[in-house]
């Protein structure tokens, strides 16, 4: 399965989250760091969702990138 994952760079840091899988987040240093921790963060929200007998939700979100104007 291939999840959509959301990286937002903040001022000293990066952070992630998965909009299909409410909850799952990581953050790292890196971008490398940051690939890895949501990694495992996805794993590990599925194979608790599993345990619990909750349903795997499908991927369903995609990027999309919308234009704007921007006034100088």
């Amino acid at each position: 399965m291939k999840y959509l994952v959301i990286i937002e760079k903040g001022p000293n840091n990066f952070s992630a989250y998965v909009p299909d899988l409410p909850g799952c987040t990581s953050a790292g240093n890196t971008l490398e760091e940051i690939l890895a921790g949501i990694r495992e963060a996805i794993e590990g929200h599925l194979e608790v969702m599993r345990e619990f007998g909750d349903p795997i939700p499908e991927p369903t979100s995609e990027p999309a990138f919308v234009d704007v104007a921007v006034a100088v």
